[in-house]
């Protein structure tokens, strides 16, 4: 199956979680899983919040920032998979200059 994001509409999410500024992302949801292309631009982040339901996958493609994961703090750039299990907390800060591009993964287990 493919998943065109292109084709997506886009969902603009403000103050995500308590974050700071608009989470921009293309989603797909079968009704189970939620797949994610997700534009955060600098200054912008997704609020500290504890996944309950099933964990996260978070692959940076573009820019930097950091994850903060259960108090503490992940530098993220491309290449990079940050991880959230089920029963963890985690957030997302672009701290960089230019977009924090990633495709997040979010099963529900």
């Amino acid at each position: 199956m493919i998943i065109d994001f292109e084709k997506i509409d886009t969902s603009v999410i403000q103050n995500f979680y308590g974050g700071e500024k608009d989470t921009v992302a293309h989603m797909f949801f079968d009704g189970l899983n939620r797949i994610a292309y997700t534009k955060l631009a600098p200054g912008a982040s997704i609020g500290t919040h504890l996944h309950e339901n099933g964990g996260e996958i978070v692959y940076v493609l573009n820019g930097t920032g950091r994850a903060v994961y259960d108090g503490g703090v992940e530098a993220l750039r491309p290449g990079l998979c940050h991880y959230c299990p089920k029963g963890h907390s985690h957030g997302v800060i672009n701290d960089g200059a230019e977009d924090l591009v990633f495709l997040s993964v979010v099963p529900r287990q």
